[in-house]
C-alpha cells in the first residue's frame, strides 16, 4: 500500500481523494504544512500531494514548504490549474516528481501515484543498501523475506515484484519453467535466482545457449558421447544433462532447436532419462530443467516450427521478464547498481548520476533493455571527468531525445516551434479519439509510447511559457 500525503487547503479534495483512489492507497490530507512535515519526516509518507493553491500568499508558502522537504527523498506530485503552471512546472526543475492537472483524471492520477511511490520505495532501497550490514538478527531477517527482492535481480515495480512472487512458488518445485521475454530482459538472471533461492542452491547450475550450438553438435553438447560415436571423437564426452547432475539445467533460446532436436528433448522430458550418443544405457535426468526464449513460441507452433507437444512440456509456468521500457521506475535504481560496478571495475569515482541525465534515461525507449541500460552506464563512466554522470556523458541518441528546457525553447512563430505545436495537437487529439488510451493512441501514430509522453511533457512546457 502507497501512503500518501495531500497538502491542500480544497476541503472538497480533502473529502473525495481517499475514496477515490481506493483501498491500494493510503490517504492522509491536511492544510497545515507542519502537519504534512512532521508526516514526511517520520517516514510515514510515500508520496506527496501538493496542491498548489491559488492565492498569491498561500502559494509563496507552499514553495518555502516545498524547498524544506524537498530532500526528504518523498517524491512529490503538484496540482496545478492553468493559472499556477508557472509555478508547477518551476518546482518540476527544483525536483518535483511530475505534475498533475486540475481537475485530475483519476486514472492518470493513481498512474501517476504508482509511479512516484515507487520512485520513493527504490531511493529508500538503494539509501539503506548503502548502510553497513546489520547485527545477526532472526525477526528482522524474518521480516525480510516479505521484502521486493530476489536474489540477483534489481527493482520494486508492480511488475518485477510479480516475478519475485513467481520465482518463490516455483523455486522449490521440480517442474518445468519457461521463462518468455526480449533479450537483454534478464532471462538468465530470473533462472538464476529461482535456483539460488530454491533447494537446490548448493547443486550446479549449467546455462546452455542453445542458439550458439551448431546443429550438427547439439546433441552431442546436450546429452553427450561416446568415444567413436562419431567421426573425429577421440573419447567419451559428458553432455549437459549430465553435467546438471541433481541441480539446475538452464536451457536458453530453446526456440532455436531444430524440430529433429525437438523430438529427443520431448523425450528425455518424458521419460526423465536420455542415452549418449552411441550408447544404448539409459542416464537418469535429476536435474531440473528451465527453458527460455526472446521468440514467440505460440506462433511457432502455428506455424509448424515448434513442436505443439514439447511446448505443453515446457510450459508449465510460464514467468515474462518485463521490458525496460514497461518499468522506467526502476531505472535508478539499476542505473545506480551499474555506477557502483563499473566504477569500482574502471578504477574512477563515479558517485552518481546528475537529475537531467537520469531524466533522459528515464525518457528513453530501451529497445535493448537492461543490457543496453548496462552499456550506457559503463559509457558513460568512461567518458564523466568528475564524479557524476551528466547529459554530455551519454550517447547522442539521448540527447536527441531530451526534451527542451524552458530557456532552450523557441518563441512563438518560429518554424521549430509551430512543428512542435502541430506535433503536440496531433498527440492530443489521437489520445482523445483513443479515449485516453495511450497506447492505443501510440500505436495509432506508428510512435512509441516513450515517445508520445515526451509530447505531452512538451505541451506542458509550451502552456507553461505562453501562460508566463
Amino acid at each position: 500500500m502507497i501512503r500518501v500525503a495531500l497538502y491542500s487547503t480544497d476541503s472538497c479534495l480533502q473529502s473525495i481523494l481517499a475514496p477515490a483512489l481506493g483501498r491500494d492507497f493510503q490517504v492522509i490530507a491536511s492544510p497545515k504544512g507542519d502537519r504534512v512535515k512532521d508526516l514526511i519526516l517520520d517516514g510515514a509518507v510515500d508520496v506527496l500531494l501538493l496542491d498548489l493553491d491559488t492565492n498569491e500568499y498561500r502559494m509563496e508558502e507552499q514553495v518555502r514548504f516545498f524547498d524544506e522537504i524537498r530532500t526528504s527523498g518523498v517524491a512529490v506530485i503538484v496540482l496545478t490549474d492553468d493559472n499556477a503552471r508557472v509555478t508547477a512546472v518551476e518546482l518540476m526543475q527544483k525536483g518535483a516528481h511530475s505534475y498533475c492537472r486540475k481537475p485530475p483524471v483519476l486514472r492518470e492520477l493513481k498512474g501517476l501515484i504508482q509511479r512516484a511511490g515507487e520512485h520513493t520505495i527504490m531511493r529508500r532501497k538503494l539509501e539503506e543498501s548503502r548502510d553497513p550490514a546489520p547485527e545477526h538478527n532472526p525477526a528482522l531477517e524474518a521480516a525480510a523475506q516479505d521484502k521486493p527482492w530476489c536474489d540477483g535481480l534489481i527493482g520494486a515495480s508492480a511488475s518485477m515484484r510479480g516475478v519475485y512472487e513467481l520465482i518463490r512458488r516455483v523455486a522449490d518445485l521440480n517442474t518445468s519453467v519457461l521463462i518468455t521475454g526480449a533479450s537483454g530482459t534478464g532471462k538468465e538472471l530470473i533462472a538464476r535466482a529461482i535456483h539460488n533461492t530454491g533447494n537446490r542452491a548448493n547443486l550446479p547450475f549449467v546455462a546452455v545457449s542453445c542458439g550458439a550450438i551448431p546443429e550438427t553438435l547439439i546433441e552431442s553438447e546436450l546429452f553427450g558421447h561416446e568415444k567413436g560415436a562419431f567421426t573425429g571423437t577421440t573419447g567419451a564426452r559428458t553432455g549437459y544433462f549430465e553435467q546438471a547432475g541433481n541441480g539446475t539445467l538452464f536451457l536458453d533460446e530453446i526456440g532455436e532447436l531444430s524440430l529433429q532436436t525437438q523430438v529427443k528433448l520431448l523425450r528425455a522430458l518424458q521419460q526423465r532419462e536420455f542415452t549418449r550418443l552411441g550408447s544404448n544405457r539409459p542416464i537418469p535426468l535429476k536435474a531440473r530443467v528451465i527453458f527460455a526464449t526472446h521468440r514467440d513460441l505460440s506462433r511457432m507452433v502455428e506455424e509448424r516450427a515448434f513442436r505443439l507437444d514439447l511446448y505443453y512440456r515446457i510450459n508449465v509456468m510460464n514467468i515474462k521478464a518485463p521490458a525496460l521500457a514497461d518499468h522506467p521506475g526502476d531505472i535508478p535504481l539499476l542505473a545506480e547498481h551499474f555506477i557502483r560496478q563499473y566504477s569500482e571495475l574502471s578504477l574512477k569515482r563515479v558517485a552518481g548520476i546528475s537529475v537531467s541525465a537520469l531524466s533522459m534515461l528515464t525518457e528513453y525507449d530501451w529497445p535493448g533493455n537492461v543490457r543496453e541500460l548496462e552499456n550506457v552506464i559503463q559509457g558513460a563512466i568512461i567518458r564523466a571527468d568528475g564524479d557524476t554522470i551528466r547529459p554530455e556523458d551519454l550517447p547522442e541518441q539521448f540527447r536527441e531525445h531530451e526534451v527542451c528546457e524552458l530557456e532552450d525553447c523557441p518563441q512563438v512563430g518560429t518554424f521549430e516551434r509551430l512543428l512542435r505545436d502541430y506535433k503536440v495537437r496531433v498527440a492530443m487529439k489521437a489520445i482523445e479519439d483513443c479515449n485516453g488510451n495511450k497506447t492505443l493512441a501510440a500505436k495509432s501514430l506508428d510512435i512509441s509510447r516513450a515517445y508520445l509522453h515526451r509530447l505531452i511533457r512538451l505541451g506542458d512546457v509550451l502552456q507553461a511559457i505562453d501562460a508566463a
